[in-house]
């Protein structure tokens, strides 16, 4: 059996439906549209069946990590590929004193974020590899949570140069890893993703910062355990 049948057959039916998506030409006109080795899938972030799996797809895992990282924190964060803002409400009932914005490349995504009550000032549709609306030093944390993996290689280091640039504290990235801890590069499921090994990920975090800690996820799957890549900056 091919991987892909294999994913199929192990996703709920409205997950794969959703996966799935429909085509759409933006795919053409981004940094990192396209379905080759190292381009993101970028038909299912303007799925409407996607956007509603967004709503739930964390329960019981990441949210519940992402809000022991960031309890009680004061300052400034910015939520990475925010999607439908899910995570920025959850992370804000958890630190209310903390101050939540968020960015997407899915200006679907983002407008469910605003329907669901986040403030407009709070959100931004833009590509996470150049954040050039927000100036440097403007937050005190970020996050991503299963979005780095979809990226160029190119797209991966410009998105942590990027959250060096920005943050003044501490980003914390969640992606799965290979479950077997080998190089199994570019695959191809329900989405196209780097299935590589913690020490792949580690050199391309360390080309910016010189601190940089790993911490086990709850989210797994048949071909990839999560992890989360903290870097810290000290400076």
């Amino acid at each position: 059996m091919s991987l892909n049948l294999l994913v199929k057959d192990l996703c709920p039916p409205a997950l794969w439906r959703g996966l799935k998506g429909a085509k759409r030409a933006i795919k053409a006109q981004l940094p990192h549209g396209g379905t080759k080795e190292g381009t993101q899938d970028l038909d299912v972030y303007w799925d409407e069946e996607m956007a509603r799996i967004l709503d739930t797809w964390g329960d019981g895992n990441v949210w519940n990590e992402i809000g022991m990282f960031l309890f009680q924190r004061e300052g400034k964060a910015l939520d990475i590929a925010c999607g439908t803002g899910k995570t920025m409400e959850i992370v804000k009932k958890i630190s209310p004193n903390l101050d939540v914005y968020g960015c997407d490349i899915s200006d679907l995504l983002i407008k469910k974020a605003r329907e669901r009550g986040i403030p407009d000032s709070k959100l931004i549709v833009c590509d996470a590899t150049n954040m050039k609306d927000y100036s440097a030093g403007s937050f005190d944390y970020s996050y991503s949570i299963g979005s780095l993996e979809h990226f160029s290689i190119e797209g991966i280091d410009s998105l942590v140069k990027e959250t060096k640039r920005l943050v003044k504290n501490a980003s914390f990235h969640m992606m799965p890893t290979s479950r077997n801890g080998k190089d199994q590069g570019w695959l191809k499921t329900h989405q196209s993703f780097y299935n590589n090994s913690v020490d792949w990920w580690l050199a391309h975090f360390k080309k910016y910062f010189s601190e940089v800690h790993v911490y086990d996820s709850k989210w797994e799957d048949e071909i990839s355990v999560g992890k989360w890549f903290v870097t810290v900056r000290r400076e």
